[in-house]
């Protein structure tokens, strides 16, 4: 006999992810916003979603239904991070909250129906929670079953008063049997119940539970308990995590960096010495800094390492200091400055070996004394991107930190396709600026490539700017390269690769102002 299902509290806040990256980033509510993974829109905000733009579609058709579209790279570290204090405050009016994505998370009804004196009363308690931090678009569903509830939450409205919407005990089968099969968010049993002409939850349903199971398998016969008001599901309260972070309150506000920094030490001693403590250290911070404006700045710090108390205050000054502000003085007042640790380690995972680990050690306290002296961005590695040209593949960022965009932009841009690019092995140096070379037939004219693409010439003699001429050994190319064909600004190019005499490989390009040397095969 299956068990009935548990009386369930959903609470969703629409357009998460787009809401928390509009925050992230300072964009208004109007401004239509998608976000990218793998090429495709995962998700898009209301005001893309009014000019056309939807979730699936590749982002070269999304652009062309809303030519204002802002694309920015999906971050699920972003959402987590702005969910959390969202479900703090839920934890602190209804324990037992289990997270099913940012956005969204569920409860057990009975609990705070008692509490609050009805499932009504609690689902506002829910939503006047929600606005107080900030959220004041949140739907409530209470029904039988986290999937019904779901379902109730996320029913188109237009009224304020359907925020809440509650399906009566046992009425959770008549409600979702006029849905369609696609929310049970398995594609392909979808299509093959729709070409059955299965249409609706409910036609699926009234199917014998046994034919289901011997025709569609585990899988078939756990859509069918959810289209049939069944849910098995429960509901698993997290743990909430541990408070790794420091905050400080400035009264009255300070308006100097020195004065932040010497306020901020003690704090910072005990941030890593409560870590400490837990046998863990730090390896990414997150510093916010309130202003007496109410503004907000924040910024992920990232550590080769691990961060000590100097660590956490170098990056509390540059991150001051890198803002437009003065050395000395701030544009606005500081109120109140927290640091987090966003990612923390066993510190067993970081003691030295057997033998010791003196070298690393000494490179990053060389590196990060040069960078305590010459600022933030003094001191700069380097990292692989995606990229046509060999020198676009290459972006410098600030020893310790994230590239542009993180790490999920950096493989997104390694993922894309990018025609034309050089096939490997890459050249091992390339050079910061192209250099000058001269590439000769036997003749001694310089070689060009006509429209159809070939040579008027075989090479013969090579000679970088400046230096003798040698022999080529060896030669292959040209392989065009035309960057915005239909703009007339566009670059137009032949790569070429050749070997001279002296055994020294090149990555050759011609142009319409002649030949150069973009790298060196060492």
């Amino acid at each position: 006999m299956t068990a009935a299902p548990i009386r369930t509290i959903l609470l969703w806040c629409p357009d998460w992810p787009t809401n928390a990256a509009a925050i992230e980033h300072g964009f208004g509510a109007d401004v239509p916003l998608a976000l990218i993974d793998r090429g495709e829109v995962f998700a898009c905000s209301a005001a893309a979603r009014s000019e056309g733009v939807r979730r699936g579609l590749r982002v070269r058709e999304a652009q062309s239904r809303s030519t204002g579209l802002i694309a920015l790279p999906y971050d699920p570290v972003l959402d987590h991070r702005a969910f959390e204090p969202v479900i703090a405050a839920v934890e602190q009016i209804v324990p037992g909250v289990q997270l099913s994505r940012p956005g969204t998370c569920v409860m057990r009804a009975r609990g705070p129906s008692r509490y609050y004196g009805g499932e009504r009363q609690a689902a506002q308690a829910l939503l006047d929670t929600l606005n107080a931090v900030g959220v004041r678009d949140a739907r409530v569903g209470i029904a039988d079953g986290p999937f019904a509830a779901g379902q109730a939450a996320k029913l188109p409205s237009s009224r304020e008063t359907d925020a809440i919407r509650i399906i009566p005990a046992g009425r959770s089968p008549e409600f979702l049997a006029a849905f369609g099969v696609d929310i049970l968010e398995r594609p392909e049993l979808a299509v093959l119940l729709q070409r059955l002409g299965i249409r609706t939850l409910g036609d699926f349903a009234v199917l014998d539970a046994m034919q289901v199971r011997d025709r569609f398998g585990p899988d078939g016969i756990l859509a069918h308990r959810l289209a049939s008001g069944f849910d098995p599901s429960d509901v698993d309260a997290r743990v909430p995590p541990a408070d790794h972070s420091s905050v400080v309150e400035f009264e009255p506000p300070l308006d100097r960096v020195d004065q932040v920094a010497f306020a901020f030490r003690a704090a910072a001693d005990e941030f890593v010495s409560r870590l400490q403590v837990s046998s863990l250290v730090a390896t990414a911070i997150r510093i916010e800094v309130r202003t007496e404006g109410g503004d907000v700045r924040s910024r992920t710090w990232l550590h080769p390492r691990w961060f000590t108390a100097g660590d956490v205050l170098d990056r509390v000054r540059w991150q001051l200091q890198g803002a437009g502000m003065a050395d000395s003085g701030l544009s606005s007042a500081i109120s109140s400055l927290r640091v987090e640790a966003e990612s923390v380690d066993p510190a067993g995972h970081h003691e030295a070996g057997l033998y010791g680990g003196a070298t690393d050690e000494r490179i990053h306290s060389g590196l990060s004394r040069v960078q305590g002296m010459v600022g933030h961005a003094g001191v700069l590695t380097a990292r692989i991107i995606g990229g046509r040209q060999p020198s676009d593949r290459r972006v410098l960022v600030p020893w310790g930190d994230l590239p542009p965009g993180g790490e999920a932009s950096v493989r997104a841009s390694q993922e894309l396709p990018w025609p034309g690019k050089l096939p490997g092995p890459p050249p091992a140096t390339v050079f910061p600026e192209r250099q000058r070379v001269v590439v000769q037939a036997a003749d001694g004219r310089d070689i060009g490539v006509d429209e159809r693409g070939e040579l008027s010439a075989v090479p013969v003699g090579f000679a970088p700017h400046g230096q003798a001429a040698v022999a080529v050994s060896a030669w292959a190319g040209p392989w065009p390269v035309a960057e915005r064909w239909w703009d007339g600004g566009g670059t137009r190019l032949n790569r070429f690769q050749l070997v001279d005499d002296t055994g020294a490989a090149w990555l050759l390009v011609l142009d319409d102002s002649g030949w150069w040397a973009e790298a060196r095969y060492d």
